[in-house]
């Protein structure tokens, strides 16, 4: 939203790993994105913080209804609680996986694509909070497609036009740090993932066989 609306900040990313206390001290949650504001208080949860930056700049588009307002806040939610949906999916280590996984994610897409007009944002032809929202999955739908050929998109064609305006935009780029591609591959795209292995859906099954043991470890 802040590159979206050519907003100045300074950003500084942190090992999730290993917290400095500094920002623990700061966030209330523990967890990210937080944004502190030029009055010091700290916002946390994405949707929150992409709606207090659009109120307190000129919005993205203006004079909604409180009726096309909430129906937004309603889209924008139907992707971020997706977010850690597709985080796991795509780490499914096999096509079996990979396929019950996509269930959820599937049916998020179906809504959209639905919903959208032909060749449109969510809102019409100006991008909205909205996109804003979406964008974090269809940038990763993309890398997924660029890797292996995987398509998470392609029974939803109105999605998949949404996805090339975005990137087109150039936002998939400005939302993410210079070392997000290799750290996205190196995690999600490794030999460990279906993905990775490059969604090839002739690949064996592997059966996997469970064992009584007196370990919690198996």
């Amino acid at each position: 939203m802040l590159e979206a609306k050519y907003i100045p900040y300074e950003i500084e990313y942190i090992d999730l790993k290993n917290k400095p206390r500094w920002f623990l001290d700061i966030s209330p949650t523990g967890q990210v994105p937080l944004l502190v504001t030029e009055t010091g208080d700290s916002l946390f949860e994405s949707d929150a913080i992409v709606e207090y930056i659009d109120e307190v700049s000129k919005p993205l588009i203006a004079d909604l209804s409180p009726e096309q307002r909430a129906i937004n806040k309603a889209w924008s939610y139907q992707a971020s609680k997706h977010y850690l949906v597709q985080c796991l999916t795509m780490q499914s280590d096999s096509k079996e996986v990979l396929t019950e996984r996509s269930e959820k994610l599937n049916k998020a897409f179906e809504k959209a694509d639905k919903f959208l007009g032909n060749g449109s944002f969510f809102c019409g032809e100006t991008i909205s909070k909205v996109d804003i929202a979406w964008l974090p999955l269809l940038h990763r739908a993309l890398l997924v497609e660029n890797h292996s050929g995987f398509h998470f998109l392609t029974n939803y064609p109105k999605v998949k036009i949404l996805q090339k305006k975005l990137e087109g935009t150039g936002l998939f780029d400005k939302s993410v740090p210079d070392d997000f591609y290799e750290s996205f591959s190196n995690f999600y795209l490794a030999e460990r993932t279906f993905l990775g292995r490059g969604a090839d859906f002739s690949e064996p099954s592997v059966e996997v066989v469970t064992t009584t043991s007196s370990s919690c470890c198996g």
